[in-house]
């Protein structure tokens, strides 16, 4: 059975499963979530792995202590992975930022008659093509 902290799970259906596209499923027997049908977010261990472009991940190596790079099942580092690691399951909301630019790195804003978008979080620039 995968070890991972259920606690961190409920935080993130919570936080995650009311925006648009946004599906739950597994990774290697891991609790995941995927914008359509693209790995995003994923539970991992006592961590959270999170995909984003490569210079986000640079960035938030650099800056954040809490955040180490992603190794799923004692693989080479990925390069567009992160893993945030946090004792209480509750501060993850600290880190929406970093949920919802790798919920929007799969869906671009357009704007046009044709094609409308909805907001995927109230007072965010973030949109998703519907």
């Amino acid at each position: 059975m995968s070890n991972y902290n259920s606690e961190h799970k409920i935080v993130l259906d919570k936080l995650l499963l009311d925006y648009p596209y946004v599906r739950p499923g597994k990774m290697f027997g891991y609790p995941a979530y995927y914008v359509v049908k693209k790995l995003a977010i994923c539970l991992y261990e006592q961590g959270v792995g999170v995909k984003l472009p490569e210079q986000t991940v640079t960035k938030l190596l650099e800056s954040d202590s809490n955040i180490i790079p992603f190794q799923s099942l004692g693989k080479l580092k990925m390069r567009e992975w992160i893993q945030i690691n946090l004792d209480d399951s509750k501060n993850y909301i600290q880190y929406m930022d970093i949920f919802e630019e790798s919920i929007v790195t799969y869906w671009r804003c357009r704007r046009s008659e044709t094609n409308p978008i909805i907001p995927i979080r109230i007072n965010s620039s973030y949109c998703v093509e519907i």
